[in-house]
């Protein structure tokens, strides 16, 4: 027999391994469900006629279909987008789940004078509290022509936002809009700051401040008396500016949200950059090439550009391009502009050539870039500050020329450089670019990988940071009114 300190050190264990056991059957008898803490959601409020945002769905029990181990963000809500039940969820209702979306949005019903309204549309009558146009039947108001097409950005964005995404058939895209701010990833913000600029930037007598002004002074006070933006300090905000002379006046003010931006050019590096911002492409004015056949031997013209030549700034090196390569063999260099037919002629002149130069001028970007790949014509790229869509994905190198521009002014050294590309090496760029070409369409409603779509999937990949940048400021706001 054991000693009585022995015995006296069994009786735990014994019981402990009893208890261990006891569990064990316990949850074997139970089949495969698992623990999980239980769901604590709010409710989410009802939304108001002809707003089409999905609501979060609460998730299934675990009565009905095993779950893996939660968590609960701050807001006791379940915190699990990669949860197995999203797809069942849309699978089941034909509705499309939040959840399976690349990002989830909460979009402020703005008054119309901020977006629809600068396109001239209006609420209809006997609905004038409405603050967008129905666009369920695949029609909505019509963007300007011509040049403002080129900065269309935040309008493919809000229109993607508002198409309908309750059909049985329809299933997410990059985006679904949610109803409850908090439930969102992003809080975008409608408002048509390239519009605006182009259009309403002078002062119409006897105004003394222009209406883009105005209305870029009243966004700020909209935006900052705002509890979505008083939560975050604006950090989970998206705002579209993509014109390089949109938003002057609020920029400044609204720094701490995402840009939406065609470059850096003109932004402070305080007030913009890569790792808060995002590159969108411009709206290209060329016709795409659909059914492109034309290869290596089937385009005459070398080397193209068509556009202005005497830029001001970091475009002062099209002049000296211009002087270097106007009586090359095969290469067309010549002014062109909007009118006299000119985005048609340059759609000619992209098609039927093999390189197409893309330099800098005012700024360092320019829808000639996305004219360039739409037409297959492989972009030569003279821009050394240019920043470009989706570039942490997609690798521009195997369908474009990247030259340095103090190199590019040296006598003969562009014209080697192309003619080095041999038939094979540009049979794989021309490939390329017809592979590409997609993901620079901007359509309503939008398609699988398109500009919006891309766009979308990009903003989804800085959702991370977003977040972080948000807590940590919770984090200190927090701190401040506990010290008061």
């Amino acid at each position: 027999m054991a000693p009585p300190r022995a015995r006296a050190l069994l009786l735990p264990l014994a019981a402990a391994t009893v208890l261990v056991a006891s569990t064990i059957f316990l949850f074997a008898a139970a089949g495969t469900s698992r623990w999980r803490p239980a769901d604590t959601g709010l409710p989410v409020p009802a939304t108001h006629a002809g707003f089409s945002a999905v609501p979060v769905s609460p998730r299934a029990s675990s009565a009905t279909k095993s779950q893996e181990l939660s968590f609960l963000d701050e807001n006791g809500r379940p915190d699990d987008p990669s949860s197995s039940s999203s797809s069942s969820s849309a699978s089941v209702t034909g509705r499309c789940d939040p959840r399976d979306a690349a990002v989830r949005v909460f979009m402020y019903d703005m008054p119309p004078e901020f977006h629809f309204g600068l396109l001239g549309w209006a609420p209809p009558s006997g609905d004038a509290g409405a603050v967008w146009p129905d666009v369920s039947s695949g029609a909505a108001p019509r963007y300007p022509g011509g040049l403002n097409q080129q900065h269309s950005v935040e309008y493919w964005l809000t229109l993607d936002l508002l198409a309908p995404t309750s059909s049985a058939s329809s299933l997410c895209g990059a985006a679904v809009r949610v109803a409850d701010h908090r439930d969102a990833d992003v809080v975008f913000v409608p408002f048509f700051a390239s519009l605006s600029y182009n259009r309403h930037s002078r002062a119409a007598p006897p105004e003394k401040v222009s209406r883009d002004r105005s209305l870029q002074e009243k966004l700020v006070r909209y935006l900052v008396a705002r509890p979505e933006w008083k939560r975050s300090g604006g950090a989970d905000h998206v705002v579209v500016a993509h014109h390089p002379n949109s938003l002057l006046h609020a920029r400044l003010a609204l720094f701490p949200a995402m840009f939406v931006l065609s470059d850096f050019g003109r932004y402070h590096p305080r007030v913009a950059s890569l790792e808060k911002d995002l590159i969108a492409p411009y709206r290209h004015m060329a016709k795409t090439f659909v059914n492109d056949t034309a290869g290596f031997d089937d385009r005459p013209t070398l080397l193209y550009f068509r556009g202005a030549i005497y830029r001001k700034e970091g475009g002062n090196i099209r002049q000296e391009l211009y002087n270097m390569l106007k009586d090359e063999k095969d290469v067309l260099f010549s002014f062109g502009s909007v009118q006299d037919h000119g985005v048609s002629k340059a759609s000619q002149g992209m098609h039927s050539s093999k390189f197409c130069l893309n330099i800098a001028g005012d700024t360092p970007s320019s829808n000639r870039l996305f004219d360039a790949i739409v037409s297959h014509c492989v972009p030569v790229i003279i821009s050394d500050d240019i920043e470009l869509p989706y570039e942490d994905i997609l690798d521009y190198s195997k369908f474009s020329i990247f030259v340095r521009s103090s190199d590019a002014v040296k006598k003969g050294y562009l014209m080697r450089l192309i003619k080095g590309v041999d038939k094979r090496r540009w049979t794989r760029m021309w490939k390329r670019l017809k592979e590409v070409d997609k993901h620079f369409e901007y359509q309503f409603p939008s398609q699988k990988d398109d500009a919006v779509q891309m766009i979308w999937q990009a903003l989804a990949r800085k959702v991370p940071s977003i977040r972080l940048k948000a807590h940590r400021f919770r984090r200190s706001s927090r701190s401040e009114r506990g010290s008061k």
